[in-house]
């Protein structure tokens, strides 16, 4: 399909769902519920019951022995999954007419909800905030597993996100490259490298919170980096934070802890690249992109990652295109996303059994 054809679906897509166009009904939503033993033990009173939106294709009611890919779809920081994914970038009107023209096949789509008392839990396993990378492999992928009628192997998943989420997809990609997804779409992935230079009022103002209601009230920047405190550098027996602090207050400077930090950068997927390069080169499909005007992700930080895995030869695409920090992205998972997954996953005999 020429890229002008491509553009032309994009933009009905976009118009259709803004003035509810009469259109087939394509796909269905359904609203399920995971329990998630992986984040019972969280400190700060999260649930462990997630809500989990699932995108069934249209022939998913009527060809009851057909099976089929699956993406997972992971939203940002402070953003559920509805707000992310019905929204923001509605999903459901992407793929219907994406399906209907011939651009995509059909696939599951899976989106959880990771929305956290702090905001967000990013996706990483900690003894504070929960064990999200064991929700989202293992219990996540198990359950959906069972319950659809899924090609259950890697070849025949992906795993894809915004913001916090591209994060994830970055971070849980690389743990589970291979042997749990076969292909990692990132979007405006953030906070891939860990910097040593402290914003002394964001830990400032971090360090006079009293309590956990004193945390959910924080501006956005001391309370995601809060956050990411929670989920790098965890500490259940610190209360009320419980986490330890990557910088310090030593005569009015704040300073690296070095301890810390180093927890910090372990958990960078651009330091993580190095120790996971067997497992990224077993995926079918790697790709990653930012707005050249992004407000919170530097594409410079991602033109790192671009030159890192270049390096260490594992095969990628990086782009970069004309738009913000969220603006654009209904648009890049239409004419970006879903096309590469249906382009990359297995939909092999298996697909039909």
């Amino acid at each position: 399909m020429t890229r002008p054809t491509l553009l032309a679906i994009v933009c009905a897509f976009v118009g259709a769902a803004g003035l509810n166009a009469q259109a087939p009904a394509g796909g269905q939503l359904v609203y399920d519920t995971v329990h998630s033993v992986a984040l019972e033990k969280n400190v700060y009173g999260d649930s462990p019951n997630r809500e989990v939106l699932v995108y069934l294709p249209a022939s998913y009611a009527t060809s009851t022995d057909k099976r089929y890919p699956v993406i997972y779809l992971m939203h940002g920081y402070g953003a559920t999954e509805r707000g992310s994914w019905t929204s923001l970038a509605p999903v459901k009107p992407a793929m219907d007419s994406l399906v209907r023209n011939g651009t995509v096949r059909e696939m599951i789509v899976v989106m959880p909800n990771a929305l956290t008392a702090l905001g967000g839990g990013f996706y990483t396993n900690s003894a504070s905030s929960g064990n999200w990378d064991d929700f989202i492999a293992k219990e996540l992928v198990a359950f959906v597993d069972k319950k659809y009628r899924t090609i259950a192997r890697p070849e025949s998943r992906g795993l894809a996100g915004h913001s916090m989420g591209g994060f994830g997809t970055f971070a849980v990609g690389m743990r589970h490259a291979g042997d749990t997804f076969g292909a990692l779409y990132a979007l405006s992935g953030c906070c891939t490298q860990a910097s040593s230079k402290a914003q002394g009022a964001t830990w400032q103002t971090i360090s006079g919170v009293h309590s956990l209601s004193e945390a959910r009230a924080l501006a956005f920047f001391p309370r995601v980096s809060l956050a990411l405190a929670a989920a790098f550098s965890p500490n259940p027996n610190a209360p009320p934070l419980f986490a330890n602090l990557p910088f310090e207050n030593k005569s009015g400077d704040w300073v690296v802890v070095d301890s810390v930090f180093r927890l910090w950068q372990a958990n960078a997927p651009r330091e993580m690249i190095a120790s996971h390069v067997e497992q990224l080169k077993r995926l079918r499909g790697f790709m990653f992109d930012v707005g050249t005007s992004d407000q919170l992700v530097s594409p410079a930080a991602l033109a790192s990652m671009d030159e890192e895995l270049t390096r260490v030869g594992v095969t990628h695409t990086y782009e970069t295109y004309d738009g913000d920090h969220t603006n654009r992205i209904a648009v890049r998972i239409a004419a970006r996303l879903l096309p590469f997954f249906s382009k990359t996953l297995d939909f092999g005999d298996a697909a039909r059994r």
